[in-house]
This record gives structure tokens, C-alpha cells and sequence, in this order.
């Protein structure tokens, strides 16, 4: 009777757990990751802790002997990438990239939306909680912004929430 009402307890208290994404965070079918490969400028992004106030923020990614990326990037901490074609051989997701910028600790980097001429990109994590725009300019057209956001709208994630990083002096 105490197993019973232990296994109970725990159902219960599991029951409201749920650690799937609210969103679709779904990757791209394929990317050529020498064409995604490059410089990247941070059009907007959902506010996060390590990019906090970051403004004329920009990426710069290249690829190591070893297979993994190397990430330099304009006002917060460098990091890294872990082998894409290895990640998504073992994982069958193609668009997705672990990186780290803290030590031994990686985190998803899915690229959700890439246009033919990988020019733009819309990247998100394994939550809802962090979502990039990133160009490959400094500014992007009216249409462009407007086509990203209906995709991450459709995707069920707050654009509302999306901080404009400035890019022009």
C-alpha cells in the first residue's frame, strides 16, 4: 500500500511537468555549413542574462582542422561549436549546432529558418526562452522582418518580446 501511494505521489507531483518546448523549435532540412560559416550581425534577440544592454553585437564563426567552430563574437564572450555533421549524424537534426561559451557546458543552437542565399537566419535554443535574428548585413528591409517574424509567430514564439539591437552608430 506505501508503494502505491508513493508511485501516486510522484505522478502527481510529475504530472505538471512539462520539460517540452511551448514553441517549434524544429530546424532547418539541411545546411551547408560552409555557406553558414562567416560574419553575422544580431538584428534582435529575446533578452538574455549574458547579452544583457548589448548593442552592434556580431558573430563571427570559422571552422577548425578538428571540425568544430570556433565563435568569436562582438561584446560578450567567445565560444564554440561542437562538429555539425557530427551532432546531427548522431541526432538526425540537421540545423543543429551545440555551442558553449561557459567551459564544458553546451547548448542548443537550431537554426529554425534560412533563406537560399544565407542571408538570414532565425536561430532558437532548446526553450522557448531564446530566439536570434541574425543577417548578414546590419539592417534588414521591412519585407525581410516582417516575413521572420510571421515565421517565429507561426512557430509560437512572443516576437513581442524581441529586443532591436542597435546597429549604426
Amino acid at each position: 500500500m506505501k508503494k502505491i501511494f508513493f508511485v501516486a505521489i510522484l505522478a502527481s507531483l510529475f504530472s505538471g511537468c512539462d520539460s517540452a518546448p511551448k514553441v517549434d523549435n524544429s530546424t532547418v532540412k539541411s545546411v551547408d555549413l560552409n555557406r553558414y560559416l562567416g560574419y553575422w550581425y544580431e538584428i534582435a534577440r529575446f533578452d538574455n542574462h549574458f547579452e544583457r544592454d548589448l548593442d552592434y553585437a556580431m558573430a563571427h564563426y570559422t571552422l577548425r582542422d578538428d571540425g568544430k567552430i570556433d565563435v568569436l563574437n562582438t561584446g560578450i564572450k567567445d565560444g564554440r561549436a561542437k562538429d555539425a555533421k557530427a551532432i546531427a549524424k548522431t541526432t538526425g537534426i540537421p540545423g543543429l549546432l551545440r555551442v558553449s561559451f561557459f567551459g564544458p557546458f553546451y547548448s542548443d543552437y537550431r537554426i529554425m529558418m534560412l533563406d537560399s542565399a544565407y542571408q538570414y537566419a532565425l536561430v532558437g535554443g532548446s526553450t522557448e526562452k531564446y530566439l536570434w535574428i541574425l543577417s548578414r548585413t546590419p539592417q534588414l528591409d521591412d519585407a525581410t522582418k516582417s516575413l521572420i517574424l510571421a515565421e517565429a509567430d507561426r512557430r509560437g514564439y512572443s516576437t513581442g518580446k524581441l529586443y532591436w539591437v542597435k546597429q549604426s552608430k
